[in-house]
């Protein structure tokens, strides 16, 4: 059985952040350690930017400042995720291997002064990441401290040179076999492009016009692959020497680059990283997806690997959070299945690019707000572990995403540039999210037995396989509600005929969809009780079925907007929020999904985990929400009969 989160949380919540020593003199250290017990801190990571430090020079390794390191957490009663530092390879490396700096699409090198300048398809760069991750792995593999690996950082490199193609073309080989399959999934003989040898395909560098949209889908699926490639063989390096401690890597939040689903699979714990913006009014409903998606992923616990306890350094304007609302966020996290609370970074960086990006320990230092709220969460945290980790609560929705039907729509030649997916997912979520619904996020091949109601904001690409899955779940009664530009194309990106699959239009009582109506940038259309965004579509109905709303004036007046037959519904524009949530709200209800609490303040969430209700205000205004029976809150000792007032980004941990 492989290790899990509760192997390195031992029954706490995870609680601590990066931890970058190597930027401050040795006497600060026993000072930081000071400070992380007085906040609860118990677990820091140490070594994700460290290469150059370790391996100053080729072959070299300065490992006595780590030893230090490593018996100081030991001594402190603070645990060490310890991550391999190879997603920053020192300039030594990139001045003697040019071959492992990447080549942008334009043909340009990225040099090193930065970080993650590194060629995933380098056999040198892979050889030197291997080497320093062993000597790390035997080293520590006995210490005391060392509680779980953190593999590499934030994957997100891409790679168009020369040595990416020559992987590149393997990769095809194995994917298509011959020349032939591949020229007919890629559809060459439009535009003469048809390919007589492997050696003539490349990266799908800058084109005079438009690219090839299954090349670049491929060379997509193709970088994820590379990466995963990256990671499993430094995993590989430390499974073998600590097979009973767990592995991961982070996420960064529904980034395009990474087919999570295929990543997931190969990691003993799933870990993001998550950043919503203080200023953005949704930016609460931005960390509940990410945090919905993040544990659906790992199908139970999961660790939020980095957040900022103030301002980032890369938006134009970086604000700090207002007090209160890093704790807020920090529980929203909890109550949506994190056994880990964790930030970048520790200390604040008084150097560096990343001088202005907040720490737990802040410029102001210990009697800063920052450390002073974090102290406050870190006592929380402890009060409420017991009660709360390595739990977990059943959903009644599933919200489905797959990135290669992402990558597949993202193409140049779409018919409108206004469609973006994550947008579109994020709107749907949204909905349900303020319509106080609690979802689940899932793979359209996943098993769906389970849930009242699947929810498909767009699926632009479908497998053969995900759409009898969709059939065979509303079959088996399962009520499915569908969005617009779904089922266009099968998963080599080939326009399927009738201009969506066939089975499901007749699922949704589409005779035919004659014409896609892409709307302009802050464009609209009336629909019966609503106006519709970003799209519509010129839609015959079958006989049985109903049009729920249709289209009032204009090219497609009285055509459905609307449509349902029985228990699949297909929306064929997107409603604006309010008309959005309230239609899901009725489905939803229809389908016999209820909220968590009824009546609830807009601005106010509840989240079941486990037997332990999170109540979360959201409003910057002290609100009242009704509660019914009595409750222990954990974060307060005292009891709560009915009804419950949270004040300004208010929490409460509610246990009968």
């Amino acid at each position: 059985m492989k290790p899990t989160l509760a192997d390195a949380t031992r029954g706490r919540i995870l609680f601590g952040g990066d931890y970058n020593p190597e930027q401050w003199p040795e006497e600060t250290w026993r000072d930081d350690v000071r400070l992380m017990r007085d906040a609860g801190v118990n677990s820091v990571t140490l070594g994700v930017f460290s290469w150059a430090k370790l391996e100053p020079r080729p072959g070299e390794r300065e490992f006595g400042w780590l030893d230090r390191l490593m018996d100081l957490m030991h001594d402190s009663g603070i645990g060490v995720v310890l991550a391999t530092p190879t997603a920053s390879p020192p300039p030594w490396l990139g001045r003697l291997h040019p071959d492992t700096l990447p080549v942008d699409q334009d043909g340009r090198t990225e040099w090193w002064g930065g970080r993650q300048h590194f060629s995933h398809s380098s056999a040198t760069y892979r050889r030197y990441a291997a080497a320093i991750t062993e000597d790390l792995a035997a080293r520590y593999a006995t210490h005391p401290a060392l509680t779980m690996w953190h593999i590499n950082n934030e994957y997100c490199t891409y790679d168009w040179s020369d040595q990416a193609a020559a992987r590149f073309r393997g990769w095809l080989q194995r994917r298509y076999g011959t020349l032939d399959a591949l020229n007919t999934a890629w559809g060459t003989a439009f535009w003469s492009q048809g390919y007589g040898d492997w050696e003539e395909i490349h990266t799908p560098r800058h084109a005079h016009y438009l690219k090839n949209p299954t090349q670049v889908l491929d060379f997509k699926r193709f970088t994820s692959d590379m990466l995963l490639e990256c990671y499993l063989a430094e995993r590989d390096i430390v499974r073998r020497h600590t097979p009973h401690l767990p592995v991961t890597t982070n996420f960064m939040p529904l980034w395009a680059g990474q087919d999570a689903w295929r990543w997931v699979e190969e990691e003993d714990v799933v870990s993001v990283d998550l950043y919503p913006d203080p200023r953005d009014p949704l930016g609460a409903q931005h960390g509940a997806l990410v945090q919905d998606m993040t544990r659906s992923q790992a199908r139970g616990p999961w660790m939020l690997m980095e957040q900022a306890a103030g301002p980032v350094n890369w938006r134009g304007v970086n604000h700090p959070k207002p007090p209160g609302l890093n704790r807020l966020w920090s529980l929203q996290a909890v109550a949506r299945g994190a056994d880990a609370v964790c930030y970048f970074q520790w200390r604040q960086s008084r150097q560096g690019a990343e001088k202005f990006h907040s720490g737990m320990v802040g410029h102001a230092g210990e009697q800063g707000r920052t450390y002073q709220e974090i102290k406050r969460l870190g006592a929380e945290l402890a009060r409420i572990a017991d009660e709360v980790t390595d739990s977990h609560s059943d959903n009644d929705i599933a919200v489905l995403h797959d990135w290669h039907s992402w990558w597949a729509g993202a193409h140049e030649g779409r018919l409108s540039t206004e469609v973006d997916y994550a947008q579109v997912l994020t709107a749907w979520h949204r909905a349900l999210w303020e319509a106080h619904l609690t979802t689940d996020f899932a793979h359209p091949e996943h098993d769906l037995t389970g849930y009242k109601l699947v929810v498909v904001p767009q699926l632009y690409a479908l497998t053969d396989t995900a759409i009898d899955n969709l059939l065979a779940y509303v079959r088996q009664g399962g009520t499915l509600v569908s969005g617009f530009l779904t089922g266009v194309a099968d998963e080599d990106d080939r326009v399927r005929p009738g201009g969506m699959d066939a089975r499901l239009r007749e699922l949704f009582g589409i005779r035919t969809l004659h014409e896609w109506w892409p709307l302009e940038a802050g464009e609209s259309v009336e629909c019966d009780g609503f106006r519709g965004t970003l799209w519509s579509e010129e839609i015959e109905k079958t006989d049985d079925a109903r049009t729920e709303a249709a289209y009032k004036g204009g090219d497609l007046d009285g055509l459905p907007a609307v449509l349902r037959t029985g228990r699949a519904w297909y929306l064929s524009t997107l409603p604006e929020p309010p008309e959005l949530r309230g239609l899901l709200r009725r489905i939803g209800a229809e389908a016999g999904v209820r909220p968590v609490l009824d009546g609830l303040p807009p601005q106010v969430e509840a989240v079941r985990r486990g037997e332990s209700l999170f109540v979360l205000n959201h409003g910057r205004e002290p609100v009242t929400a009704k509660v019914p029976g009595t409750h222990r809150d954990l974060l307060t000792g005292t009891t709560v009969t009915d009804e419950l007032t949270l004040g300004r980004y208010g929490v409460a941990v509610l246990r009968p």
